[in-house]
């Protein structure tokens, strides 16, 4: 594994108490960056730090990122704690049911919009101004190769994951006269804890459009994600990056 400079830094990373997010979360600390972990899921949270165990883990908020009010109030409390918050993963999110569009339901549609769009737009919202007042910051956004190519069956996340890539350009445009670095990531889908949202139909046609003819490693995200999150990445953004395993067709 090769070595990413986060030292010094203070992350916060959504989502993180499976999958991507844990995974990042602990390349993150590896790299020597301190971690503030936040999930909606109380109890896997728990289990995950005790996983984890380490004193650069420095906090953990059991949070619905799909409230402006809720996100703003946490985000001051962090800085109030660590002084400053230097980089920032919108990485939660959910699948939402298989099934076609005229046959989706309103609630569940919703659902998936508020979690995988809005909550990248209020937690960039609450985020920015501070990266602004220090001149620095890293954000990266966690979005899908679904939003590329467009998921049948999943119209929703779609939808949801084509915004935040087109969010991700506007707000790297915005900011591209600071040393604040937005992007995004557009992975295939990974053997984590969204699969029990799908169909095995839907995992099975996922996998048959992956050239390499496997899911992806949640360390193989993680990995990049760190790049991105680091000084190092000095010059890149409002740019997407794929980690689709040859499916992507741009």
């Amino acid at each position: 594994m090769n070595n990413i400079d986060l030292k010094n830094r203070t992350a916060i990373v959504t989502g993180a108490a499976q999958g991507f997010g844990l995974a990042i979360s602990e390349r993150f600390i590896n790299s020597g960056a301190k971690v503030i972990m936040w999930d909606i899921d109380g109890e896997t949270l728990k289990k995950s730090i005790k996983k984890i165990n380490n004193p650069k883990l420095s906090f953990d908020s059991v949070l619905d990122v799909t409230k402006f009010d809720k996100v703003s109030k946490e985000i001051e409390k962090n800085i109030k704690e660590h002084k400053k918050i230097d980089i920032f993963i919108n990485n939660a999110g959910i699948s939402g049911p298989n099934t076609k569009v005229w046959n989706y339901p309103i609630d569940e549609w919703h659902k998936v919009i508020d979690l995988d769009l809005n909550a990248v737009f209020y937690c960039c919202k609450a985020i920015v101004p501070h990266m602004i007042k220090n001149n620095y910051g890293r954000i990266v956004n966690i979005a899908s190769i679904a939003g590329k190519e467009g998921n049948p069956n999943a119209s929703a996340y779609s939808s949801a994951k084509a915004a935040v890539i087109g969010f991700t350009k506007s707000l790297g445009k915005e900011l591209a006269d600071k040393n604040i670095a937005v992007n995004c990531v557009t992975p295939a889908v990974a053997k984590t804890r969204i699969f029990d949202q799908m169909t095995q139909e839907h995992i099975d046609y996922m996998l048959s459009k992956i050239p390499r003819n496997r899911f992806v490693k949640v360390q193989e995200l993680a990995s990049l994600v760190s790049w991105l999150a680091s000084e190092e990445n000095s010059f890149s953004t409002g740019a997407i990056f794929d980690l689709s395993g040859g499916r992507a067709t741009y």
